[in-house]
């Protein structure tokens, strides 16, 4: 039976194609998948589809029938068999993505899918819905974890730079002149000098003599105009 799925990545084209061909990081975001081995080409993993009452868990291999970067097409071819039972499953999926409006990117998928077991009884509308449900869900969580990882962090804003220019040096007080007396006034002059005979110490008053007698008075004061 023939499934045709379309999806779209809020992601450029070449980014998408980069992500949606990367088995090993995508795996993770399919419902009920596990990937266990890398072998060269070959993704070895599992599965768990559940349709109606029905659960069948298959086992095998996936590779790359082809994968043009140019043209940003892929196809993939997987096979497998059902665990503890008689079931086989085989898909050849076809992806086609191509850019749509602003970094987006249109997916389109086609799948021939080839059923034997017990999920063979149920017919392609219930085998349909599940596929669509399962894909729902696949590219929700794509959203939620790689391409959330893989989103650029925003610009940091601009650092301005540090200012090292030294600031003015503050200004010099205005310089003062001595101030010019008026016309006509006087100038201060100094003191006199001191007259003969003064005491050689200023600020003291000079010695009362007038309990001396006569000689003393005149020795004392020869000496002190000395």
């Amino acid at each position: 039976m023939r499934l045709d799925n379309e999806f779209v990545v809020p992601r450029p084209v070449d980014e998408a194609w980069a992500v949606l061909t990367d088995i090993e990081r995508i795996a993770p975001c399919m419902p009920g998948a596990k990937l266990t081995e890398i072998d060269g080409d070959d993704y070895h993993g599992t599965v768990k589809v559940k349709v109606g009452p029905v659960v069948a868990q298959y086992a095998g291999v996936a590779r790359f029938r082809e994968r043009d970067a140019d043209r940003h097409h892929a196809v993939l071819e997987a096979t497998g068999k059902q665990s503890g039972g008689p079931g086989r499953a085989s898909a050849l999926v076809t992806a086609d993505l191509a850019a749509e409006g602003e970094g987006n990117t249109r997916v389109t998928v086609s799948t021939d899918l080839s059923i034997a077991g017990p999920l063979a009884q149920f017919g392609r509308g219930a085998i349909a819905q599940v596929s669509g449900r399962l894909l729902d869900q696949f590219v929700a969580e794509l959203r939620n974890t790689v391409l959330a990882d893989a989103q650029p962090a925003p610009a940091a804003p601009p650092v301005a730079a540090p200012d090292l220019e030294a600031p003015p040096p503050p200004p010099l007080p205005p310089r003062t002149r001595p101030r010019e007396p008026a016309p006509g006034s006087r100038r201060p002059h100094p003191d006199p000098p001191d007259p003969p005979g003064a005491h050689r110490r200023r600020g003291h008053p000079p010695p009362d003599l007038a309990h001396l007698t006569p000689v003393r008075v005149s020795y004392l004061r020869g000496g002190l105009a000395a």
